[in-house]
């Protein structure tokens, strides 16, 4: 903003009134300007400048941040959050909730349990080290998944959804093997359900498939 002066000639013996004159208006500039100081000082701290903290994007290939922390959901520590918030809802009572969480923990641990074989598999014969890790971390999560999967099915079966439970059953059966705990009770809920009508392990006895090879 501009502020023009205009100081016209003035009879010497108007001398005094005019000094006047002029001092008030050089005062009346310089009250202006320290008002307009404030409003040029909040401009240049307006929201949307470098100072203010800006949020994180997810999908910035740049962002370096681990996902083993705790607010990340594709790791372990996700997985095990949700399947703690079924364990908290079944409680509750609330099957529902409890149904969506353990689904959503086990889509996690399946896809963890995927990437860790295929990196397994690409270190295999190159860094057995790495490829060990990798390994392990597949099994790992395999096993999480298909407790979670177990515990879905029970839900399922507290809903009198046995049409939903008997698929995630035979399924934990395939992945274990039905001589593990694990395959155990799942082949056990599906002789309680009807579904199946020999028992295993078969009592006071062993299944045929154990018998040692001659």
């Amino acid at each position: 903003m501009t502020f023009y002066i205009v100081v016209a000639l003035i009879d010497p013996m108007n001398t005094a009134a005019a000094v006047t004159l002029m001092h008030r208006t050089l005062l009346s500039v310089i009250a202006v300007l320290s008002l307009l100081s404030p409003v040029n000082a909040q401009v240049s701290q307006s929201p949307g400048t470098t100072s203010q903290p800006q949020p994180i994007d997810p999908n910035d290939p740049n962002n370096l941040r681990p996902i083993t922390q705790s607010n990340s959901l594709l790791s372990i520590e996700g997985g095990d959050r949700l399947v703690k918030d079924a364990e908290q809802a079944v409680s509750a009572q609330n099957y529902t909730l409890a149904a969506k969480k353990l689904q959503e923990a086990r889509q996690v641990y399946n896809q963890l349990s995927n990437f860790y074989q295929e990196l397994n598999s690409s270190f295999s014969g190159i860094d057995n080290r790495v490829s060990d890790s990798q390994r392990q971390k597949a099994l790992l999560t395999a096993q999480k998944r298909d407790e979670a999967t177990f515990q879905l099915a029970l839900v399922h079966r507290a809903q009198n959804q046995p049409e939903l439970a008997v698929p995630l059953l035979v399924q934990i059966i395939k992945s274990q093997n039905p001589t593990r705990d694990l395959g155990k009770k799942a082949y056990k809920q599906l002789f309680e359900l009807g579904f199946v009508d020999s028992p295993y392990p078969r009592e006071g006895g062993t299944s045929s498939s154990s018998s040692p090879k001659k």
